[in-house]
């Protein structure tokens, strides 16, 4: 994917884009919570959570992604890391109240 980065003369300028991206970053980050909570409901136990496989598997494939589109991978890296960690989070609580509710 190549990324088009508009030229900005004015901190203004950059702000307004940085602010247009944040809008469709949460929208993305809401569609993925959909989903996390689908897998809180497809998951049989509470152990199934955490895939230290699939979780490596994500991080080093947004790297690659991150180094073909040159963006820094070490920052897709941290933030991926962050994100699926608050996910994970979110998911053990989705699988609760999905439980109890059962």
């Amino acid at each position: 994917m190549n990324t088009v980065v508009k030229h900005c003369t004015t901190m203004p300028e950059v702000r307004a884009q940085i602010d247009a991206l944040d809008a469709r970053i949460v929208a993305l980050i809401c569609e993925r919570s959909g989903y996390v909570a689908q897998a809180a409901r497809i998951k049989q136990n509470a152990s199934q959570i955490v895939d230290t496989p699939r979780i490596e598997a994500i991080v080093q494939r947004v790297r690659d992604m991150a180094q073909q589109d040159g963006a820094p991978p070490a920052v897709l890296e941290a933030t991926y890391r962050a994100m699926i960690a608050a996910f994970i989070e979110f998911e053990r609580g989705e699988f609760a109240r999905l439980k109890e509710t059962a």
